[in-house]
C-alpha cells in the first residue's frame, strides 16, 4: 500500500527536559509536523510512505530531508526552492504550567509555494492514501489550493482521503477555517478531529462535556460524530478522547463512527513525555489500521494504543513498531522490562 501525506515539516527548537525559553543557553533540534509525522508512522508500520512538501536547497532543507529519510520516507516528490525552513520553538511544560510554543514560520518555501510547484498527476500515481491537516490549508490561500488540487487528483483516480482537522487558531480564524475546510471536505473519507476541531471549525460542540476537568460524556461526541458524517458524508470519523489532568497526566482515548456504530476504545492514564505529535501518532496508527484490513473496533484500539506509546518517546516523530502497538494492546500498560 502507498500512501502520500502532504503539509509542511518545520524545525523544532526545544530546551533540554524541562528547561524554559527564558533561560535556556541551548536548544534541542527536531524536524516534524503534522502530516510528516503521520508519514513517519506510516514507514515504520513498513508502508510505502511518501511526503511531499516544498523546503530550501540550502543545508537546513536537506536536513529536514534527512530526518525523514532516516526512517525509510519516501522523499522523492519533495520540491526543492524557496528560502526558509518554519521554525518552532517548544517549551515543555511540567504539572501545572502548560507547554508552550511560539512559531517563527512566515514566509517558509511551503506557504509561498505554488501551485504549478506540484504535478499531482505524477505525484499520485499508484497511492492508496492520501493524507492532509487543517495547518496545511491555514498557511495560506495559495496553499489550500494546492490542496484542493490534490483533491480533485484523488477523486479522480479513487485515492481514499483522510484529513485531521487540526485546527489552529495561530494561523486562521474560526470563520476563515469553516469556509476553507468546508470545501475540501466533500472530498475527505476519513476525518480525524478532537473535542476543539469540531467546535472551533464547524461550529458543533460536544455538549456535557468538559475536558479540562476529566469530564468526558460518550454520548456527546457520539452526537459530534454523526453532525459531521451527516453534514459531509465521510466514511468514519475519529474523535480523539483527552482528559487533561496536569501537563504531564493525561486520559486518552478515542472513538469510531463507521458502518452506523459507534466504537470506544480503552482508555490508557498515560505520564507524558512528550505530547506533540500525539495526535499526528494516532492519525498515523488510525491509518496503517484502516489499510492494513483490521474491523473497525481493533482500528480504534491501534490507534489509540499507538499514540499511547508516542507520549513516552521525545521529539515529533513515533518511533514503534506494529509489533510494539499489539503487545501494549493485548498486554496491558504495566510497563514491565521485556526480556
Amino acid at each position: 500500500m502507498r500512501t502520500v501525506c502532504f503539509g509542511e515539516i518545520m524545525l523544532r527548537l526545544n530546551p533540554p527536559a524541562y528547561g524554559r525559553f527564558i533561560n535556556s543557553d541551548e536548544f534541542e533540534v527536531n524536524y516534524g509536523g503534522g502530516e510528516a509525522n503521520v508519514s513517519v508512522s506510516l514507514a515504520n508500520y513498513g508502508m510505502d510512505s511518501a511526503f511531499v512538501t516544498k523546503l530550501p536547497t540550502h543545508e537546513i532543507g536537506q536536513a529536514a530531508v534527512n530526518s525523514l529519510r532516516a526512517y525509510g520516507v519516501d522523499t522523492s516528490e519533495i520540491v526543492r526552492g524557496g528560502d526558509r525552513v518554519g521554525i518552532y520553538f517548544l517549551e515543555n511544560g511540567a504539572s501545572q504550567r502548560p507547554s508552550k510554543v511560539i512559531y517563527d514560520r512566515a514566509h517558509s518555501a511551503i506557504m509561498e509555494a505554488k501551485a504549478e510547484d506540484f504535478d499531482w498527476e505524477k505525484i499520485l500515481d499508484g497511492a492508496d492514501w492520501f493524507h492532509f491537516t487543517g495547518i496545511t490549508p491555514a498557511l495560506g490561500d495559495n496553499v489550500a489550493a494546492i490542496c484542493l488540487d490534490a483533491l480533485k487528483v484523488c477523486k479522480a483516480k479513487d485515492i481514499k482521503v483522510s484529513c485531521d482537522l487540526n485546527f489552529r487558531k495561530k494561523l486562521w480564524t474560526s470563520e476563515k477555517a469553516g469556509k476553507v475546510m468546508g470545501e475540501l471536505m466533500p472530498y475527505v473519507n476519513v476525518c480525524i478531529a478532537n473535542e476543539e476541531d469540531a467546535e472551533k471549525v464547524f461550529g458543533i460542540k460536544a455538549a456535557n462535556t468538559d475536558v479540562e476537568s476529566g469530564k468526558v460524556e460518550h454520548e456527546a461526541y457520539k452526537s459530534v460524530a454523526k453532525q459531521l458524517k451527516d453534514r459531509f458524508g465521510f466514511d468514519k470519523v475519529a474523535i480523539t478522547l483527552r482528559s487533561s489532568i496536569s501537563a504531564n497526566d493525561n486520559d486518552w482515548a478515542a472513538m469510531l463512527y463507521a458502518d452506523d456504530e459507534y466504537y470506544f476504545s480503552n482508555t490508557y492514564h498515560i505520564h507524558i513525555v512528550d505530547r506533540v505529535g500525539g495526535g499526528d501518532s494516532f492519525g498515523g496508527g488510525l491509518i496503517y489500521a484502516i489499510l492494513a484490513g483490521k474491523g473497525n473496533q481493533d482500528v480504534i484500539e491501534f490507534a489509540v494504543a499507538a499514540s499511547c506509546l508516542k507520549h513516552s518517546i521525545a521529539g515529533d516523530v513515533n518511533l514503534v513498531s506494529v509489533e510494539e502497538v499489539e503487545s501494549l494492546i493485548k498486554n496491558g500498560g504495566s510497563g514491565r522490562v521485556q526480556r
